[in-house]
Formats: C-alpha cells, structure tokens, sequence
C-alpha cells in the first residue's frame, strides 16, 4: 500500500456561534471565535490518497488530477470566503474545522475513487494554525 500525499493552501473566515446559545454562552464557550466580525485563518489542507500504484503509470493517482480535483471541489469553493456566509456545502452547519473537513471529505471521496478505482480517500488533515489542526479519516 502506498500513500501519496497533496498539499493544498486556501484563506477563509468563519466565526463559530451556536444560535441556539446566547451571545454571552458563545463567547464563554468559543472566546474570540466567536467574534461577530468573524476572524481569519491561513489554512494547510493536506490529502492523503492510498492505493496500489497502476502498473501502467506507476501512480496510486496521478497527482495533477488529484491537485485538480482538491482545487475544483474544494479551494475555489473557500478561498477567501466566509465560510459561515459564502460556503454552499457548509450552509446551516457549525463552521469548526471538525465539522468542515468532514464536508470537504464528502467533497472529495467519490471523485477520487471514480479517478484512480484502486485507490480511495485515506485522510485529511486541515491546518487552521501553526498549533491547531484536525485529522480525519472518513470514520
């Protein structure tokens, strides 16, 4: 099995905020998160495909297709939006990045396994800060 890996690099803003909670609950429990301006972030998306390599090509995927499709389905979607505001696949949801590269996921698997059929979707990581990131594995 191997393991091939893009890196993506996209800017968005978001504000986490349960509208059931009031105003003070949210700052209490998101801080400055919950910024009504809502806040930026610099953010890493790092796709993880696994596979046998084609013996043809050598490729588990062949990485520009990989790279088109992160960006087609994902980046032009994102990048330099509000994900709260401008984000169809994120609309009604609560824009944490758990909750948002769980979507991206949804995004990406099914074309990445119509692409390269003997590889699939193995992981995502998503880098919203040097100390903060999430990893999912479609689980």
């Amino acid at each position: 099995m191997v393991y091939v890996t893009r890196k993506e690099h996209f800017n968005a803003a978001h504000r986490l905020h349960n509208p059931n909670w009031s105003d003070e609950k949210n700052r209490a429990v998101f801080g400055p998160c919950a910024n009504l301006n809502y806040h930026g972030h610099n953010f890493e998306l790092m796709v993880t495909v696994k596979g046998v390599p084609d013996p043809e090509t050598g490729f588990v995927i062949d990485l520009k297709v990989l790279g088109d499709l992160i960006k087609q389905r994902v980046i032009d979607k994102v990048d330099h939006k509000n994900l709260n505001l401008d984000v169809d696949f994120m609309a009604g949801k609560m824009a944490s990045c758990e909750i948002f590269v769980m979507e991206i996921w949804k995004l990406l698997a099914p074309p990445i396994a119509e692409k390269a059929p003997n590889a699939r979707l193995h992981y995502i990581k998503l880098v919203e800060t040097p100390k903060n990131f999430v990893e999912y594995y479609g689980e």
